[in-house]
């Protein structure tokens, strides 16, 4: 890992070429792009992610005032999406991964591939739910991303933060470095940082749910063990410990796009 201190963010290093990651999400066991409940952690995922699907919508339209024109970026199997679009919204997304796409389009949900297939619209919401650290060239990503927001829009991003107790405990073993898919390693103070040219920062919220989860798979990783109460035990402590620091496992930046005056 090589931290760049100056936004204060840590960037995996080497990188696999662009043409080879897509490789890396080819396993069956990769959850953000299947349904599976098959044992205990794809079970929990799925039972949690139901719920926090409808938070997120409520969350959307609370920033936005009403429903309207959104883009899910990193859509997976179109859940959000399909949530989204129950409520009122006219939903759009993107997903690079072919399989996620199909177990999509069976909710009624078509993505497609590439962002550049909405070049050109703007959208009054645009969604990254833990996709941001997974997409290369991060400079001209976070541009054509800022660029499917209009004017006065909103930008929700969720992802990992490095800083948080959970992290600093699991270290080399924490599951939210998940390298090498995750390229790029977020704190609070990078995401405002990296969004400042075009975007305001307006709320950040927790995700506690996500220190039990990257908890039990840290466990996993560094013991062998599918479960375990420790991990429950440092999931909860992070919890505790981020409510007094505000530096929680993963976090919900939302950012509103400036208004320039013509």
């Amino acid at each position: 890992m090589l931290f760049d201190e100056k936004r204060d963010m840590l960037i995996t290093v080497p990188q696999p070429k662009d043409s080879e990651l897509s490789t890396y999400y080819e396993s069956t066991d990769y959850i953000s792009h299947t349904d599976s409940n098959k044992g205990l952690l794809n079970s929990l995922y799925q039972s949690v992610k139901k719920r926090s699907i409808q938070k997120k919508v409520k969350l959307i339209r609370k920033l936005n005032g009403d429903a309207g024109m959104l883009l899910d970026i990193g859509a997976g199997t179109g859940e959000f999406c399909k949530a989204a679009q129950d409520s009122g919204w006219n939903s759009k997304g993107v997903e690079p991964n072919a399989k996620a796409r199909t177990y999509s389009k069976s909710k009624g949900i078509d993505l497609e591939e590439t962002m550049e297939s909405f070049s050109g619209q703007e959208f009054d919401v645009v969604t990254l739910w833990h996709v941001l650290e997974h997409l290369p060239n991060l400079d001209k990503s976070i541009d054509d991303i800022g660029n499917l927001v209009k004017p006065g829009g909103t930008l929700v991003i969720a992802v990992p933060n490095f800083k948080s107790f959970d992290a600093k405990y699991y270290k080399s073993f924490w599951a939210a470095y998940d390298v090498p898919r995750h390229l790029w390693h977020f704190s609070k103070a990078s995401m405002p940082l990296l969004f400042a040219k075009d975007f305001g920062l307006v709320k950040t919220k927790p995700m506690v749910f996500d220190s039990f989860y990257v908890s039990l798979l840290s466990e996993k990783y560094k013991t062998g063990n599918s479960f375990s109460m420790r991990a429950f035990f440092i999931g909860l402590w992070s919890n505790l410990v981020g409510w007094r620091t505000k530096e929680y496992s993963s976090h919900i930046y939302c950012f509103k796009k400036t208004l320039k005056n013509v």
